[in-house]
């Protein structure tokens, strides 16, 4: 039988071992404390030994988790190496993202964060547009790769992750109880706009746009204002707004997948390991949920 050791958990490990706190590893990793938590219990799970202990210090190492930091880091400088011997010479020039607007400051942020520090010598373009408009750029030739929001389903892309898509207002607001229901979209492009339409029109509830020029932040604002509703997906909602149940008064809405798609005409280095990173980024949140 063969076993494998996840990367992402044995770096996670190092980290908080490093930082000997769960908090101070979970900044420099980009995760929640409990996102960690749940890791460095996933990777005893698998080992089937306990790594860290609490004392009156602190955080520190058992005897298994002194003999694993040592392996683990050779482990981790090894991966590196290879990347870097491998490709590492090959990864530079130009690449450009497509990423809809809610994923780029939220699921895709420590992504372009570590790529960007890992390959300083590539130029990074950055397109930020709803999913139809990226699948269009893809197509023309004018991105190299891009994340895409579609309905669970047949696609050509490659599923990262599913997500609730949901509906989304102010803390303790009312514009989910006015009729016509007031929706903020970030564009009339939107990916989830047909399927949020479809859902109203087949619960017969009454419904206007209040806002859907193609910007987050004022979609955001007329959300926190409590001037209208508006649906994310579950995993990119800000803290400060609250998830709407589906009930009587909203109706129940659809999955979508983040899908990642690459040209069909191939792939350049830069553009191939940003898709990698893209992955094993979206693997690490998911092993972490």
């Amino acid at each position: 039988m063969i076993r494998n050791l996840d990367t992402a958990l044995i770096r996670t490990f190092v980290t908080v071992a490093d930082k000997a706190s769960m908090t101070a590893a979970a900044n420099a990793l980009h995760l929640t404390q409990g996102a960690v938590s749940q890791q460095i219990k996933r990777l005893e799970e698998v080992l089937g030994c306990s790594l860290f202990e609490r004392d009156r210090r602190g955080l520190r190492l058992t005897r298994s988790g002194e003999r694993l930091v040592g392996k683990g880091k050779r482990l981790l400088g090894l991966n590196d190496e290879i990347w870097t011997e491998m490709a590492g010479n090959a990864v530079a020039g130009e690449v450009r993202l497509g990423v809809p607007y809610d994923l780029v400051g939220t699921l895709l942020a420590p992504v372009l964060k570590v790529y960007a520090e890992t390959y300083p010598q590539v130029e990074i373009s950055l397109v930020c547009a709803s999913s139809p408009e990226l699948a269009a750029a893809l197509a023309a030739g004018t991105i190299d790769l891009a994340v895409i929001e579609e309905r669970v389903g047949a696609s050509a892309g490659e599923c990262l992750a599913i997500d609730r898509l949901v509906w989304v207002g102010a803390r303790g607001g009312v514009a989910r109880l006015k009729r016509p229901l007031p929706v903020s979209m970030v564009a009339d492009t939107c990916a989830f706009r047909p399927a949020v339409l479809s859902a109203l029109n087949e619960h017969g509830l009454e419904w206007r746009t209040v806002f859907e020029n193609g910007n987050i932040d004022a979609t955001m604002a007329t959300v926190r204002s409590d001037l209208a509703v508006t649906t994310w997906l579950a995993s990119t909602v800000p803290a400060d707004l609250d998830i709407l149940a589906a009930d009587g008064e909203l109706p129940a809405l659809p999955n979508f997948s983040i899908n990642l798609h690459l040209p069909k005409h191939g792939v350049g280095p830069a553009a191939q390991e940003f898709a990698r990173y893209i992955r094993d980024g979206l693997a690490r949140r998911a092993v972490a949920a």
